[in-house]
């Protein structure tokens, strides 16, 4: 199942139809019934209905072309929710100057606006409270201290 979920990842790399786009993550599973066959697409600029559409006709096709999937199963390509952890670099970059749920290993969790992004850490400006009023500090995030970040949607 990895080596098929390999192949995938490949295929649908070798598919974007944009440089823009990158695949987040390609998962293979076989539980019950029909394998399923799910490709995280995400983009610089955010990807469209129509983007996901286009690649997965491109790698189902293939797939079906050269008989990669020994039974039935379901292809799904879709774009990350508002729910879904960043888990890459260049989707850290993406979310430069928007408001984070940071959650670290350490298991506290901290809130801030991303303002930088390098290949270690990331810098935010932090909330913090002080009485009634929320002020900001920079603080930086080595990567390998993070468990979880969330971006937070405003819908104000």
């Amino acid at each position: 199942m990895k080596n098929l979920q390999t192949i995938i990842q490949r295929l649908a790399k070798e598919n974007l139809a944009h440089k823009e786009h990158f695949i987040v993550d390609v998962k293979v599973s076989a539980e019950k019934g029909p394998s399923k066959v799910s490709i995280l697409l995400d983009g610089d600029n955010g990807v469209t209905i129509d983007d996901c559409v286009n690649l997965s006709r491109a790698v189902g096709h293939i797939l079906e072309e050269e008989e990669l999937m020994e039974s039935k199963y379901t292809l799904e390509v879709t774009s990350p929710g508002v729910d879904f952890p960043l888990s890459s670099l260049r989707q850290y970059r993406k979310n430069v100057g928007r408001k984070l749920r940071i959650t670290l290993k350490e298991g506290k969790d901290l809130k801030g606006v991303l303002k930088e992004v390098d290949e270690q850490k990331i810098l935010i400006d932090k909330e913090v409270k002080k009485g009634k009023k929320i002020m900001h500090e920079p603080l930086a995030v080595a990567f390998d201290e993070i468990n979880k970040t969330i971006v937070q949607v405003s819908f104000k």
